[in-house]
């Protein structure tokens, strides 16, 4: 079995469950916990010394996620990833990215192109930290705003189900190359925005996508 930290929870009940849920899928998108890796509820709770209660609830919002199954005579593991489905997401995102995109450069605001760059700052400061969750996070929440931004519900569905999806393979190609070099990738986007030129926007996102799904999984 991957490794689980070990760790005495000092924290109120009702955020215990919080913390349980962040380290497990921490270490999920670091690769700590492989695909098929068990995920024993006993277990984890006596490593965090707490009841089974938070330790299942955590684990419930992982399954909601995608990031662990449940199979039969084994319990909860961690979830596979292959690489047609990856291509099959990029191939998807292309699309409807490239669509969020032109939706929503004409409605962009500029207290929307400061919040675009509050969240490069936080992401900058997250690597300087080596914090790779909240690297992960703040580049979906980047590109999430787009899929809300352009006013489609359909395309904000399709968002909110490969996201994590998406974060898992970023994790994946973040092994692979710096992170340090994020930040400024998205100021490049944001040029593209500003330019007013929706062809060169969308290239612009394609082409930042394309730098992470030549990336092979193994």
């Amino acid at each position: 079995m991957g490794a689980i930290r070990s760790s005495q929870v000092d924290y109120p009940i009702n955020s215990i469950s919080e913390h349980v849920y962040k380290d497990l899928k921490r270490d999920i998108l670091s690769g700590d916990l492989q695909p098929g890796t068990r995920l024993i509820v006993t277990e984890i709770a006596g490593n965090y010394k707490i009841s089974q209660a938070p330790v299942r609830e955590a684990l419930e919002r992982l399954k909601q996620e995608g990031l662990i199954v449940g199979i039969p005579n084994k319990g909860s593991v961690v979830s596979t990833i292959t690489a047609k489905e990856i291509k099959d997401i990029y191939v998807l995102r292309e699309i409807i990215e490239g669509f969020a995109v032109r939706q929503s450069m004409p409605l962009l605001t500029e207290a929307d192109y400061s919040y675009l760059q509050g969240i490069i700052s936080e992401m900058d400061i997250a690597n300087k930290q080596n914090e790779m969750l909240r690297i992960l996070e703040l580049d979906m929440d980047f590109h999430g705003f787009f899929y809300k931004r352009c006013d489609n519900q359909a395309v904000l569905e399709l968002w909110n189900h490969m996201r994590t999806k998406v974060m898992r393979f970023m994790a994946i190609s973040n092994r692979h190359y710096t992170t340090e070099v994020l930040a400024d990738w998205h100021l490049l986007l944001i040029d593209a925005l500003r330019s007013g030129d929706a062809d060169a926007a969308e290239a612009a996102f394609i082409g930042h996508m394309h730098a992470y799904k030549m990336i092979d999984l193994d």
